[in-house]
């Protein structure tokens, strides 16, 4: 098993740079991996203002460079007029709608590690119920693990519940066009957004050229409040549904969303204080709420997690404990 590349401290030293040198640095991973393969390359982009500003800088070095853009069905509206302004953008598709991604494999509910859990350990896998109990393939009790022994009632849930939806809805029609093409993807990704981000970047670094599928993630050491910077600071367009760029307190946030990603994923909202993305969603979007809600059935695995999704409802208990990031 290779080195990991850099260590948590590397990249607390690297996220507090001065954005000037994240720029000049994320422009260098940018060219790095054009030449390395020969310019046929595009960046993979969502719309979302993580990859608006790695489009961007790519284009800012590669006038020409392509972007690519799949259209799940999932993204707000707001997000699918701002990419259709922007030019050289191929739209790639799934094969399987998401009703039948959720009938077929499940919910994306909690966060990706514990659905994946539930999911395998549903279907007898050892680890994945020893995992639930808190426990490692040993059957050894561990910090990690333990953070999961909270989340084990899911497995009485009456839906099915997996982490299966973005590999399908996303990742897989494009590694089917980057296989297909051979044009290689640059993806607007930060370490900041997940723990498993941050694993990933401190094993490969920003261009691993030697993992059987190479990737680039040249903005890996960024953070949320760069983003936000280099947004209010250039004055690029971005998606309306972020809506302002205000800075208070010497720190920057939006007056609209905070994240966008797909509309309808649960993965973090028992997280959010009210009004969470839901709530907010009855209120800008109620045609997508009542389809979500009602039609896709969110709200009965809402209920069952105890997350309220009604305009205006009060924030529950379950919400006031604060439960740990899973």
């Amino acid at each position: 098993m290779s080195e990991a590349v850099y260590t948590r401290q590397d990249l607390n030293i690297m996220q507090a740079w001065p954005l000037t040198r994240k720029i000049q640095v994320t422009q260098a991973k940018i060219l790095e991996w054009y030449h390395h393969y020969g310019g046929k390359v595009s960046v993979s982009f969502s719309g979302g203002k993580d990859s608006t500003v790695l489009l961007d800088l790519a284009r800012r070095a590669f006038p020409d460079i392509p972007a690519v853009f799949v259209d799940t069905g999932l993204e707000y509206p707001e997000i699918r007029d701002f990419v259709k302004s922007i030019p050289k953008v191929t739209w790639l598709r799934p094969e399987i709608p998401f009703p039948r991604v959720i009938e077929t494999y499940g919910y994306p509910v909690i966060s990706k590690e514990v659905a994946h859990r539930i999911y395998y350990a549903r279907r007898g896998s050892t680890w994945a119920k020893l995992n639930l109990c808190g426990l490692d393939g040993k059957g050894n009790s561990t910090e990690f693990n333990k953070r999961f022994l909270k989340w084990r009632f899911l497995m009485d849930a009456p839906f099915p519940i997996s982490a299966l939806c973005c590999n399908v809805m996303k990742k897989a029609p494009i590694h089917r066009f980057t296989k297909e093409s051979g044009v290689m993807q640059i993806v607007g990704t930060m370490a900041c957004e997940s723990v498993r981000r941050q694993n990933a970047y401190l094993k490969n670094g920003c261009n691993a050229f030697h993992k059987r599928e190479p990737t680039s993630q040249p903005m890996s050491f960024w953070t949320e409040q760069d983003v936000l910077e280099y947004l209010r600071l250039t004055g690029i367009p971005y998606a309306s549904i972020y809506g302002d760029i205000v800075e208070s307190g010497g720190r920057f946030a939006t007056t609209g969303a905070q994240r966008t990603g797909c509309m309808f994923c649960m993965f973090g909202a028992h997280l959010e204080k009210s009004p969470n993305r839901f709530q907010r969603m009855a209120l800008t979007h109620p045609k997508q709420y009542d389809y979500c809600i009602h039609k896709l059935g969110c709200g009965k695995v809402l209920d069952y997690i105890g997350v309220p999704y009604t305009a205006g409802k009060e924030v529950t208990a379950f919400e006031q404990e604060a439960p740990e990031t899973p």
